[in-house]
């Protein structure tokens, strides 16, 4: 077996990794919670389906599992502030909320109404992997707007960029 990478190496490695700020929501029998979240990416279009991380140990695991849905919001760079309260500068949730404006997705789950893109999820799975929760969601319902510029997250600082970086030569 080949020697382990420390946990504050990857740590120092995965800041080298740019990607994008999201504010991830849910909304149900449980109540409404939320957390700001780089780690989502899309697993299959087969049914359109994405995941998400969390940490196991937030108190809003059980909330998020017992909703079973939740909002992928894919923030703006606007958003930064915003992406401060959900990751916890402000603690109380009905604060974090009153900080934005909102929109019912077909979830019950909130939607950003500026987000870059939101996608309402029906979790279909969560598996404990380490520290994290990943949450499996599969997409119900999506809105975008057209303009606006990405907030993103690299070498643990926010940075922008526009909306049209140019193609891949294609």
């Amino acid at each position: 077996m080949e020697d382990t990478v420390s946990k504050t190496d990857f740590r120092d490695a995965m800041s080298r990794v740019c990607a994008p700020v999201n504010v991830i929501t849910t909304n149900g029998p449980a109540g409404r919670g939320g957390f700001t979240a780089t780690a989502m990416c899309s697993v299959t279009d087969e049914p359109p389906t994405l995941l998400v991380c969390m940490n196991g140990k937030s108190a809003q695991s059980g909330l998020f599992l017992e909703n079973r849905r939740f909002c992928v919001n894919v923030l703006a760079n606007d958003h930064q502030e915003l992406a401060g309260y959900f990751a916890g500068k402000q603690a109380d949730m009905s604060a974090r909320y009153a900080a934005a404006n909102w929109v019912d997705m077909p979830s019950g789950s909130q939607a950003l109404a500026d987000a870059m893109v939101s996608f309402d999820c029906h979790l279909v799975e969560a598996k404990l992997v380490g520290t994290h929760n990943i949450f499996i969601g599969q997409v119900i319902g999506i809105r975008s707007r057209p303009d606006g510029e990405a907030l993103l997250y690299f070498d643990r600082n926010y940075v922008r960029v526009p909306s049209q970086v140019g193609s891949f030569g294609g």
